[in-house]
């Protein structure tokens, strides 16, 4: 039996080799992905354009704009004096962000008055709206602070006995809070996942195509050592690129690496039990190679939807929420992340691990079975 597998097992490592596009597909591809995702996956928004529609023109103006120019969050376009100008500039996307500023805002900041900022943001990408508005919540607040803190202690004639709150935060995990840090392991589940699935999925078919098919099944191989034969080097595969991706995250783009590497690299095993098996489920349905492609691309992307990588599961609606239990990257993910940024052990992942684990074997039988069929 050992004997017959590692024959099989030396066929399709030759098969997948002997092409110099599949080398591509297998070890470029991967890497070129990781490179474009790692620069654009991040939720980071620095130097937004904006335009400053200043009416009041005194020194309260002047100071807030001031902050505003100092931040790293905005970058000053350009000046602006007229309500079309500020329409024209929104219209044409010139900038995101515009602070006016009407006449009397400096004069209700001395009167100890409510003084009012407005700020126009395109809402056009509503996630980046709501973070620039944060932004400016934000410096609107410490000038808030200095004006208070300088006025009680003008009224109070005291600087020591101004209430305040002062509150310092300290951040787990991600400590600049950087989103490339939260988005590049789950950038591997998905390269993993696609990878694997294409692969197992299309090399079965491949042999349909060509005309092997007929041969494997009247050789003295057993339909498990067949099974075997197909899966286990689309593992080792996927293994090899889980390792050249993680050191390219971690050197390259210099993505924490908290937790243990063999804890990794054993869930990317159980894990890809349910994609190899996934592929060699759609292999079975399928008939040419255009058929598996488009059949997973059908399963890949309602998985990744569902998987958390872009929008927080907590977020989706209730039914949807019970849906994800059902979505092997959902859990794959949550070990990547956990991994990489927390260093937590299997104390910690041993459900979402479980898990993947039932859910591969459930794959691997489901497929297994409906293979045997097919071949008998």
């Amino acid at each position: 039996m050992l004997d017959r597998i590692a024959a099989l097992l030396k066929k399709e490592f030759l098969q997948v080799f002997r092409d110099p596009r599949m080398k591509m597909v297998i070890f470029i591809a991967p890497l070129v992905q990781i490179l474009i995702f790692g620069y654009a996956a991040t939720m980071d928004i620095t130097n937004v354009p904006t335009a400053i529609f200043d009416r009041d023109n005194t020194k309260e103006s002047r100071e807030i704009i001031r902050q505003f120019s100092y931040s790293k969050y905005f970058e000053i376009k350009k000046y602006i004096s007229s309500e079309e100008e500020q329409k024209d500039i929104i219209d044409n996307s010139e900038v995101l962000a515009v602070i006016k500023f009407d006449r009397g805002f400096g004069r209700d900041v001395e009167g100890n008055k409510t003084a009012q900022v407005q700020l126009i943001v395109d809402g056009t990408d509503s996630n980046s709206a709501m973070i620039v508005t944060g932004y400016a919540n934000q410096i609107i607040s410490s000038y808030n602070s200095t004006i208070l803190s300088e006025r009680a202690a003008i009224f109070l004639k005291r600087s020591d006995v101004v209430p305040l709150v002062d509150l310092r935060d300290r951040r787990w995990f991600n400590e600049n809070l950087e989103s490339r840090n939260y988005y590049l392991p789950g950038v591997i589940a998905l390269i993993v996942s696609i990878m694997s699935l294409l692969l197992s999925s299309m090399a079965v078919v491949r042999e349909k195509e060509i005309g092997t098919m007929e041969q494997l099944i009247v050789s003295p191989l057993k339909p498990i050592e067949l099974i075997i034969g197909k899966i286990v080097p689309f593992a080792i595969i996927a293994l090899i690129q889980v390792i050249l991706i993680t050191l390219i995250g971690v050197l390259w783009f210099k993505v924490p690496m908290r937790g243990s590497i063999p804890l990794l690299l054993i869930s990317t095993l159980i894990f890809l039990l349910t994609t190899l098996g996934a592929g060699l489920l759609i292999s079975t349905v399928s008939a040419t190679q255009q058929e598996a492609m488009m059949a997973v691309f059908l399963f890949f992307f309602p998985a990744t939807l569902l998987s958390g990588f872009a929008y927080p599961i907590a977020n989706m609606p209730t039914i949807i929420q019970y849906v994800t239990y059902l979505n092997p990257l959902r859990y794959y993910l949550i070990i990547l992340r956990y991994v990489f940024l927390k260093g937590v052990g299997i104390r910690i992942l041993w459900d979402e691990i479980l898990a993947l684990l039932i859910m591969g074997v459930g794959m691997i039988i489901l497929s297994s079975t409906r293979f045997h069929k097919n071949l008998g």
